[in-house]
């Protein structure tokens, strides 16, 4: 079978698109491994399918699966290109909706950037003692549409990414379903620098739009940045994550930044 498909990327992190509004494809934790493996497939950190609203109050439904084949809740950076590879189908509406697992997702157009709207954040929990094989870490989390960690650090270019990010995500403080993690380097009131270990990839990425938002709500708890904040991630972008707090409550969280298309092609593919 020939699979058509559009390559595209979000502040780095980069997706693989496809076409599913006649709900025809159906694929296989091993054949959606196998399009995002960079050396057999197409190559990718995660798989999209464009299926239609299911709920009769979104415009679409975004599929979403981490390049390990596994299904995710939600993914910020590729929600942006989501609405705008549907935009390339043929949608022409300054604004679209798509049921996530983590809810539904509002979208804007800003010529080629995309401000989102959040699901609200939830599970948030400050400054937890967590040991690990390096000592013990101050550790806090939010639930951004997946599970996020959050660490400072004082120097991100020096963060341990691999190897204590993949301790932190299988530790048993967080089981059963693991957590991606983020090590964060406040740089003033307004702007911070983040890198991600992300959790179905199994490796650092690009950037990361929920660990992104998670960040910048932390940030601002803990070390009193304003909002918006300005997110540079190790692509080299820069996102905008703005939000409201309330007591112990965030809302109204957005997420602003690019959604680029790279390439399209045709691919077979494998039974």
């Amino acid at each position: 079978m020939t699979l058509r498909f559009n390559k595209m990327n979000g502040a780095g992190n980069d997706f693989v698109m496809l076409d599913n509004r006649d709900m025809k494809l159906s694929l296989t934790t091993a054949q959606i491994a196998r399009l995002c493996d960079r050396h057999r497939g197409v190559g990718a950190d995660g798989l999209l399918l464009a299926e239609p609203g299911a709920n009769g109050k979104s415009d679409f439904r975004m599929h979403y699966f981490n390049a390990d084949g596994s299904e995710a809740e939600m993914c910020g950076n590729g929600a942006r290109c989501f609405a705008r590879f549907v935009q390339k189908l043929g949608w022409q509406k300054p604004a679209v909706s798509f049921e996530t697992l983590a809810g539904v997702i509002h979208a804007e157009y800003d010529g080629a950037l995309v401000r989102l709207g959040m699901s609200a954040p939830h599970g948030l929990r400050l400054h937890d003692k967590v040991q690990t094989t390096h000592g013990e870490l101050a550790v806090s989390s939010i639930n951004t549409g997946v599970p996020h960690a959050i660490v400072f650090v004082e120097d991100a270019n020096k963060a341990m990414v691999g190897p204590l990010g993949r301790e932190l995500r299988y530790h048993d403080h967080f089981k059963p379903k693991g957590t991606n993690v983020n090590f964060v380097q406040p740089l003033d009131a307004h702007t911070i620098r983040v890198r991600t270990y992300e959790r179905g990839v199994e490796g650092e990425t690009l950037a990361c739009g929920t660990g992104v938002c998670a960040s910048a709500i932390i940030t601002h708890l803990v070390h009193f940045t304003h909002a918006p904040v300005k997110v540079r991630v190790q692509g080299g972008d820069t996102l905008e994550v703005d939000f409201k707090v309330h007591g112990s409550e965030v809302r109204d969280v957005t997420l602003k930044g690019p959604a680029d298309f790279a390439f399209e092609g045709e691919i077979e593919l494998q039974p």
